[in-house]
């Protein structure tokens, strides 16, 4: 499935939350979510921009990988299948016996709301700030997915310019680990 998603850094998610009930948006919920990132023995994420990710929001593991950023597209549009699994840490240690190696955790509360034929998130996250991600459920149902999302980013009052990194880009960015920026 193909993710396309803008997200910005925001002052004030009050006044986005405020702007969404406002609207009549559905809250689906707040959860505590806690990323692990994993990188490849055989291949460099970092390098060929991919993301291998372990997920647990609140009791309910995934695992995610996300392809290469697309860059003909003026939000962040990549590649992205989802697995539920049993357990995080048995998935984290069978990777581990594969080879793979943790690269770093990304901690985050965050609000899920439904509006129209999009997810709105308000994150919360820890080291970086406070965001707005706004995902199109169907990028396919519209004809420029790129401008929709706009135009409901507009309706939110979310202003500036979309971030293209990913919230561990943007972590390894603000805190390098040691060797290479992993991703």
């Amino acid at each position: 499935m193909l993710e396309i998603e803008l997200k910005a850094r925001v002052s004030d998610l009050q006044a986005i939350r405020e702007r969404l009930i406002a609207l009549q948006a559905d809250l689906e919920g707040r959860v505590h979510e806690h990323d692990l990132y994993l990188n490849a023995p055989h291949r460099d994420f970092a390098e060929t921009d991919e993301a291998l990710r372990i997920r647990d929001a609140s009791g309910k593991c995934t695992v995610t990988y996300k392809g290469a950023k697309r860059r003909n597209f003026h939000l962040k549009a990549r590649e992205e299948y989802n697995c539920d699994v049993a357990s995080g840490k048995t998935m984290g240690s069978i990777f581990a016996s594969l080879g793979f190696r943790e690269v770093a955790e990304v901690k985050k509360w965050r609000e899920y709301y439904h509006f129209r034929d999009a997810t709105i998130c308000l994150d919360q996250v820890e080291g970086l700030g406070e965001f707005v991600e706004i995902e199109l459920s169907d990028p396919d149902s519209v004809d420029d997915p790129a401008g929709h999302v706009a135009m409901l980013a507009e309706e939110l009052g979310v202003t500036g310019e979309p971030i293209l990194l990913s919230y561990l880009e943007l972590l390894l960015s603000a805190h390098p680990v040691s060797g290479s920026e992993e991703r």
